[in-house]
């Protein structure tokens, strides 16, 4: 059995890590939850005198200490006194030296969303004109790099761990209290309490560098971490590490006097006990990433948060129980089908929550359908929602073997598969002993069971042959010796008992199905808890483009391409102000898909007005910063719906040109 068992679970890890890893390499640099929506001076805007600060407006509150937003001039040189404060609602300043040049600035800002993640960019303004600038803005996103794919494996850890723990312990107590005895079925609940424990204290230290440089060497900085306890994240981690501690108490205390106690009275009592205090110690670890992350943020918080709780803790349930019969199932010499029926039904509870919790939450973080489809958290969320309906269909495939099951009872089969192995080894030794000449006779006969019966005759020599305990006690390691063969020989025999009943194989065959899919899902939803929710994305366009067209006047195009290369794909925006007839200011802004600032070696622009026959009028506009092309005096003849062309060249061979109308003037 074990030969068989280890392929399969190398196989789940394997899934694992190689999920794992895709996932969290497919998610750095980290989408952030909070996004710039304003700024004074605004984003490629040239001013005539210098301002006395800079303001930034974010779509939701932001954590900002002093050095979060750094104000370099042309030289690279900071302008800024350093110090922030907060002037409004989600509006942040820091203010500038006076006496500046004229020239092209750029403005970087690192912060903290009100959500925990970490979110970082850069614009440029001038004074006076544009100019060249020496400043290379880093491609980096905050909470990528090294230590952002340890933070991210340290959250799935610790999403895994919860659920192993919770889950687990809720099957021994609602389905399999026998299961209390098992030690295969402790190990995976202590292992869940390790993984999390381990993945807290892990995040506490990465939390200071993630957040903040990225660098390996700044994890065991104190002042750091002295820093993140006194955050909201912070915290919520060292709640998780005290509730933690209790939960080791509830796990001591039920593999330890709960599994001792032999009196049904009693043991009723504990049941309740170990209930209610495993519920808050659980509905309390859940609150800790409730109170820290998604939930708390956004529309409806006083609602999503006990939603977001119920969520989680019918995720664990569910997974976490299917974790433990499947340990049962492949370790334990045999499980009551009893207690495969309560958690089917259990289960199918759990996935009525889930669904009724992940509409809610769906609608809370979408806000349209077309969020669905136009972005990352829509998108992921459809993956989500795909493979939760191929786990409730394996469910529906274990929930057919369970009924099964149901009808003919583990302990039967048991007690026919002992019988039929018992009764050849009878058979065949009254045979040998009585009528030699007729056993001879009929040797073709019971030539092909003669390997297993004499296997048996062994096996059953052993249990009767008693313990070897000489009088000197010479010879004690020749009975250890014994003991440890009659051992092995009675598990090797529950396991053949096991194997023999196809029901059981059937059962556990679907149920590792369901394992393999819920590594995924669990994969795919951490990743999710990554991403900024699709509402939040909308939002933040919508401000931005009202809060540019209020101010300036200006238009401002995005025109996706993709060259086809190695790292060919991105946005152009294209920004013309006033946008009317005659002469323009024109501003090309060149990004990657997580936003950052993209430095390519040529950027050309041109204007159609094809019901005219105008064009086209080529632009080729200077590089004054990483991602940043101007040009000026950009005339426009005539006001129509003008086709604005953008050939964007990623290397020397990869090259696109991608169009879009606008109405100009």
């Amino acid at each position: 059995m074990s030969q068989t068992i280890a392929p399969r679970v190398r196989t789940l890890l394997l899934l694992l890590l190689a999920v794992t890893g895709a996932l969290l390499a497919g998610s750095a640099p980290v989408s952030a939850h909070a996004a710039l929506t304003a700024s004074d001076p605004q984003q490629g805007s040239v001013v005539k005198e210098a301002p006395a600060q800079v303001s930034l407006t974010f779509s939701e509150g932001v954590a900002m200490s002093d050095g979060s937003v750094r104000v370099l001039d042309p030289k690279g040189k900071r302008v800024d006194t350093g110090k922030t404060s907060e002037q409004g609602t989600n509006t942040y300043s820091v203010k500038l030296h006076s006496g500046l040049p004229d020239g092209t600035f750029t403005v970087t800002y690192q912060v903290v969303s009100a959500d925990s993640h970490p979110v970082s960019g850069a614009f440029t303004f001038s004074i006076g004109a544009p100019s060249t600038t020496s400043v290379s803005v880093s491609d980096q996103e905050a909470g990528g790099g090294v230590v952002g794919g340890l933070y991210g494996f340290a959250r799935y850890l610790s999403y895994a761990g919860f659920i192993l723990l919770v889950g687990g312990a809720a099957f021994v107590l609602a389905c399999w209290q026998r299961g209390t005895g098992e030690r295969s079925v402790q190990r995976l609940v202590v292992s869940g309490w390790l993984a999390l424990t381990g993945a807290t204290l892990a995040m506490l230290l990465l939390r200071g560098s993630y957040t903040g440089s990225g660098k390996v060497g700044d994890i065991f900085d104190l002042s750091l971490l002295s820093d993140v306890l006194q955050t909201k994240t912070g915290a919520a981690l060292v709640s998780r590490l005290l509730l933690l501690a209790a939960g080791a108490l509830f796990i001591a205390v039920l593999f330890g006097a709960y599994e001792k106690r032999e009196d049904d009275e009693e043991k009723g009592d504990l049941t309740f006990g170990l209930a209610i205090g495993g519920f808050v110690v659980a509905a309390g670890l859940a609150a800790t990433w409730a109170m820290a992350e998604h939930a708390s943020t956004g529309i409806q918080t006083g609602i999503s948060m006990p939603v977001d709780v119920l969520h989680l803790l019918a995720v664990a349930v569910w997974l976490g129980g299917l974790s433990t019969l499947l340990v049962a199932l492949y370790r334990a010499p045999s499980i009551e089908p009893a207690a495969v029926r309560r958690f089917s039904r259990i289960a199918f509870g759990s996935v009525a929550v889930l669904a009724a919790t992940g509409i809610y939450q769906s609608w809370r973080q979408l806000g349209s359908w077309s969020a669905f489809t136009g972005t990352s958290y829509g998108q992921l969320l459809l993956v989500k929602i795909g493979l939760v309906v191929v786990l409730v269909g394996i469910a529906w495939i274990s929930r057919r073997w369970t009924a099964r099951l149901s009808q003919a009872p583990a302990a039967k089969t048991v007690k026919a598969a002992k019988t039929s192995a018992a009764t050849p080894v009878k058979a065949t030794t009254k045979t040998s002993a009585k009528t030699p000449a007729k056993a001879s006779a009929k040797t073709s006969a019971t030539a092909a069971t003669s390997e297993k019966s004499e296997d048996e005759d062994r096996e059953t020599e052993d249990e009767k042959e008693p313990a070897a305990t000489p009088a000197g006690g010479g010879d004690g390691k020749r009975a250890t010796q014994l003991a440890r063969q009659r051992a092995a020989v009675a598990t090797a025999r529950e396991k053949r008992v096991r194997d023999a009943d196809p029901l059981r194989s059937g059962l556990r065959r679907s149920v590792l199905a369901e394992a393999g899919v819920a590594v995924v899902l669990l994969a795919v939803t951490t990743v999710l808890t990554s991403t900024e929710p699709g509402r939040t994305v909308e939002e933040a366009e919508a401000a931005t483009a009202a809060s540019s067209q209020e101010a300036t006047g200006a238009l401002a195009v995005d025109i996706p391409f993709d060259t086809g290369g190695k790292d060919g794909k991105g946005l152009a925006r294209v920004e013309i102000d006033p946008a009317r007839v005659g002469g323009n200011d024109m501003h090309v802004y060149v990004q990657r898909p997580n936003g950052k600032a993209f430095d390519i070696p040529e950027v050309k622009v041109s204007f159609t007005l094809k019901a005219k026959d105008i064009g086209p009028l080529p632009v080729v506009p200077d590089r004054i910063a990483t991602g940043h092309w101007t040009a000026s005096g950009v005339q426009i003849p005539m006001a129509g719906n003008w086709a604005i062309a953008v050939t964007v060249r990623t290397s020397d061979i990869d090259q696109v040109t991608v169009d879009k109308n606008a109405q100009i003037g």
